[in-house]
């Protein structure tokens, strides 16, 4: 896609400090990174997000994360490492191709806040179980 930055780094017109590559996939550090290692790791083939990825080239994205965590864990050696996509603008993504980030974290400072308060008490196992039924019928399997 010709205007998607992501696609432009991979492709050589906008300059990325290259992490690994292969045929499927591109790792790259973040230019504005929250923590020393901070990387994004992309499929090639222009993906906007999880809703829309081939299996295939899911396959071939995830392969590769292993590569890429180990490599930061054994550069940095961080205390633990968040790995996030932020799929759809509502749940944060500003460029529509598909990315994982790979944060390694240091300590509480790094800047990174992961907090959700869970709704256990609206979600008995029955209601667990209706949705699991709802998702099901869906994967059409």
């Amino acid at each position: 896609m010709s205007d998607c930055i992501f696609c432009k780094i991979v492709d050589g017109s906008i300059p990325s400090t290259k992490i690994y590559e292969d045929d499927h996939v591109y790792a790259f550090m973040d230019v504005a990174p929250l923590t020393k290692g901070h990387t994004l790791l992309v499929p090639k083939q222009h993906v906007k997000d999880l809703f829309e990825m081939p299996e295939e080239v899911a396959r071939n994205l995830y392969a590769a994360a292993p590569k890429i965590a180990n490599a930061i864990k054994s550069a940095f050696n961080p205390q633990g490492m968040n790995t996030i996509n932020n799929n759809g603008s509502f749940a944060g993504q500003t460029v529509f191709h598909y990315h994982l980030h790979f944060i390694p974290r240091y300590d509480e400072t790094d800047g990174l806040k992961v907090k959700w308060e869970t709704k256990q008490s609206e979600f008995t196992q029955e209601v667990l179980k209706s949705f699991g039924e709802q998702i099901r019928e869906k994967l059409n399997l």
